[in-house]
């Protein structure tokens, strides 16, 4: 199903009807589709939104307004929309750094956090020439096979999995392609990162090459101190096709030992005077 945010149409994927509703957030090149194997291994346990962000899969492509901001607003106006009041965010890479600075907002009905594989707070720390040679990873079929397997995974991924990545990636529209490594990735948002007061878990890949665990320790651990890592062995930076089920079952783990008075107690905070 298909949200509307203003002028900008944002594509939703929804499943299940359980509280919390679980928003997943995908990476630069990524849509939807990345969440895929992730929900089905939560087999429905809880109502799941899987977003195309702008310029990706489904959503539209405008031609500019691609800042952190830009997408954390039109995920804001989606759980408006939607009048979810219970509710917890995954974000992978970039739906990672943008899920932070969601949270850094405190939204009401925010009930925790979860950040798969997560680009850091601060600025994207790769030289420049490394910053202008992702803004051709994503130009041809031949181009994002090769970053699929030099870059982004540890472990194979199957033809179809690959296909869908690569499709993806095509599909993105030219300027949410270059935004990221030119303007968002450099983004500081670490300063704001400390406002988030909601249980945080971390899942990094033991062999993630674009944000690697001690990268992890020392850009993001740090800023976010109730934020708990787990490492996935022998995984890579596409950690929800390599290792879905570890992640669903992390997921089920984190979500089962949030405070079941959480939410209550948010609203009754924002309604004192």
């Amino acid at each position: 199903m298909t949200a509307v945010n203003g002028e900008i149409y944002i594509h939703v994927e929804e499943q299940g009807k359980s509280d919390p509703t679980l928003i997943f957030l995908h990476y630069w090149g990524g849509s939807s589709r990345t969440w895929r194997h992730v929900i089905a291994a939560l087999a429905n346990a809880w109502r799941t939104l899987a977003v195309d962000l702008r310029g990706w899969g489904l959503s539209d492509a405008p031609r500019e307004d691609y800042a952190l901001a830009d997408f954390a607003d039109d995920v804001e106006r989606v759980i408006r929309a939607r009048g979810l009041s219970d509710f917890v965010l995954v974000g992978h890479s970039m739906g990672g750094k943008i899920a932070q600075l969601i949270a850094s907002r405190q939204p009401e009905g925010l009930a925790g956090l979860v950040l798969v594989a997560p680009s850091p707070p601060t600025p994207l720390g790769l030289p420049p020439e490394m910053l202008v040679g992702m803004e051709a990873a994503y130009a041809s079929a031949a181009s994002v096979a090769a970053t699929i397997n030099q870059v982004l995974t540890a472990k194979p991924l199957t033809e179809g999995q690959r296909r869908q990545v690569i499709e993806d990636s095509l599909r993105g529209g030219a300027a949410a392609k270059i935004a990221w490594p030119r303007h968002s990735s450099q983004e500081d948002i670490s300063a704001a990162v400390s406002a988030i007061t909601v249980p945080v878990l971390v899942i990094a890949g033991e062999c993630d090459r674009v944000d690697s665990v001690s990268t992890l320790e020392t850009e993001l651990l740090p800023r976010i101190p109730q934020a708990r890592m787990r490492v996935l062995a022998g995984t890579g930076h596409l950690s929800p096709l390599e290792s879905p089920g570890e992640i669903a079952a992390l997921i089920r783990t984190f979500i089962s030992a949030l405070p079941k008075n959480a939410i209550s107690a948010r609203v009754r905070q924002a309604s004192q005077p």
